[in-house]
């Protein structure tokens, strides 16, 4: 079965949508958890798509210095690049549409964002909104609506890619269309649109319009 989507624009999470750092994101969090003797599962569970502040701030013991684990798990995870690579056919995906009508929307800092996306050959787009760029992080709609307002898009005309219940959150709260990437298994991702990767939807741009094709 084929399902079309017609938008203005596309906004794209980095982690697990465009970019597969599993391996690196667990090396984190496992330093984090062996530091304060937390379980390593339980901030896994729910650190995925919201910003290492807010996770640190839920997870770590009363008083804990948030702006100093920031900085040591920040430079930790910017040295750690093994294991790091592209969702199957996003960086080809990426380079289909228009750049004018898309941009990046991480809960990343806007450098480890470059880095990482320069890494695996994926094009970063010219509006990147990172951690440090918004009061709210995922799932409030902030990100999402800052990043269409960049592009001068109607929430209600752009298409959410994510692959975490934390952002898809994000989209739907910002008004707009989600397409899953990936197993994401939350109630919110139910009878979205999903891929498993990016062999499975193609894009036709007509005047500034987008048409996305899936195949499910």
């Amino acid at each position: 079965m084929t399902t079309t989507i017609d938008c203005r624009a596309i906004l794209f999470d980095m982690d697990g949508t465009l970019v597969d750092s599993t391996a690196v994101v667990e090396r984190v969090w496992a330093r984090f958890a062996e530091r304060f003797g937390l379980d390593l599962a339980d901030i896994l569970a729910s650190s995925h798509g919201r910003r290492m502040e807010d996770s640190i701030v839920r997870f770590g013991p009363e008083g804990v210095d948030v702006a100093a684990q920031q900085k040591d798990l920040s430079e930790f995870e910017f040295a750690t690049t093994e294991g790091v690579v592209a969702v199957s056919g996003a960086p080809a995906f990426v380079r289909s549409l228009p750049p004018e009508s898309i941009a990046l929307v991480t809960s990343a800092g806007r450098d480890l964002a470059a880095m990482r996306m320069r890494s695996v050959d994926v094009p970063m787009p010219a509006v990147l909104v990172g951690a440090e760029d918004v009061t709210s992080g995922k799932p409030h709609p902030e990100p999402y609506l800052r990043a269409a307002a960049a592009l001068g898009a109607d929430p209600s005309d752009t298409v959410v890619f994510e692959d975490a219940d934390a952002g898809i959150e994000s989209g739907l709260a910002a008004g707009m269309r989600v397409i899953v990437v990936g197993d994401a298994a939350g109630e919110v991702a139910r009878d979205l649109p999903r891929i498993r990767d990016y062999a499975q939807i193609t894009a036709t741009v007509t005047d500034g319009r987008i048409t996305l094709a899936l195949v499910e």
